[in-house]
């Protein structure tokens, strides 16, 4: 598993509390990380499920070291009741994977070029097909909106001027040379944003999300444990209040409207605030640096 360095992977660990036979999802499979800790840290199972083929094929070599313990489907983590009907674990890593970094043929870096592709299941429209298809209008939506871009308007302007656009290096000098010069004085590179809402839309990372929570609730026993790592607000917000509406019971009525019984919590909190990559973490791989980690267990009914 060269090239991969699972993000946080005590603190994941330690909020799903591994225990001998019991079954786990690991939803975002990846490069195995965090599948490979929770096989080695108790006698459980696995469920490995990612929508990126090269992900599955890549993880056989682990699916043969623990035998009959690791299963790896490939799917979108949102299906995951299609797969399996019960479990006492889920884990969730929503970054993109350090192996589609840095395979410039995926289009997901402008650190060197490639086609403008971001596929994650490498299937469905490419960023290339929105970029030089959209609308002025949905373009500056989804960079203002995903990637919380001030500038949005700005550089759509510059991509609809310089249409068609096929690579990621020339995508990335377009927005540079809209954002101006002072952009390029500040530590973030002046396309990062943009890249991030392209890479969102086309993968319907929010929608994927929003599904996928509701998906873990329902598959999750009583005392099992969801556990998230995100890597921007818009992932966290969504993780945060999924966890904070169903760990309180629901506010009652207006005492103008008919009594309503409230609602039982449905989780109990393992972190009562996102936790953080350590320093030390951080050095070693500067990836995790944006890193936020929720987790809770489910309660009994």
């Amino acid at each position: 598993m060269n090239g991969h360095t699972p993000v946080m992977l005590d603190e994941v660990r330690e909020a799903l509390h591994p225990h001998d036979g019991a079954r786990y999802v690991d939803g975002t499979f990846g490069g195995g990380g965090y599948s490979t800790a929770i096989l080695e840290a108790a006698d459980c199972t696995v469920l490995g499920i990612d929508r990126d083929p090269t992900a599955i094929a890549r993880g056989q070599d682990l699916v043969k070291r623990f035998g009959g313990r690791l299963t790896l489907v490939e799917g979108e983590f949102s299906r995951m009741k299609e797969f399996v009907s019960a479990t006492d674990g889920i884990v969730l890593d929503l970054g993109v994977s350090s192996f589609q970094f840095d395979q410039p043929e995926r289009g997901f870096s402008f650190r060197e070029d490639g086609p403008l592709d971001m596929r994650m299941s490498l299937s469905g429209i490419s960023a290339a097909d929105f970029v030089n298809s959209a609308e002025p209008a949905d373009l500056i939506r989804v960079i203002a909106q995903y990637g919380e871009e001030k500038n949005a308007k700005r550089i759509v302007r510059a991509i609809i001027a310089a249409r068609p656009i096929s690579s990621t290096v020339e995508l990335a000098a377009i927005v540079s040379q809209a954002q101006g010069p002072a952009a390029l004085r500040h530590p973030i590179h002046p396309a990062t944003r943009t890249f991030q809402a392209l890479r969102i839309y086309v993968n319907d990372e929010l929608g994927e999300l929003t599904r996928g929570l509701d998906a873990a609730l329902d598959i999750l026993n009583p005392h099992g444990r969801l556990v998230v790592v995100s890597f921007h607000s818009l992932e966290d917000r969504i993780v945060k209040q999924f966890l904070s509406r169903r760990s309180s019971a629901a506010p009652r009525a207006s005492r103008h409207a008919p009594q309503q019984a409230a609602s039982k919590p449905l989780f109990k909190l393992v972190t009562t605030k996102a936790r953080q990559p350590g320093a030390a973490e951080i050095e070693r791989n500067p990836r995790a640096r944006s890193a936020r980690l929720r987790a809770a267990e489910k309660l009994a009914a």
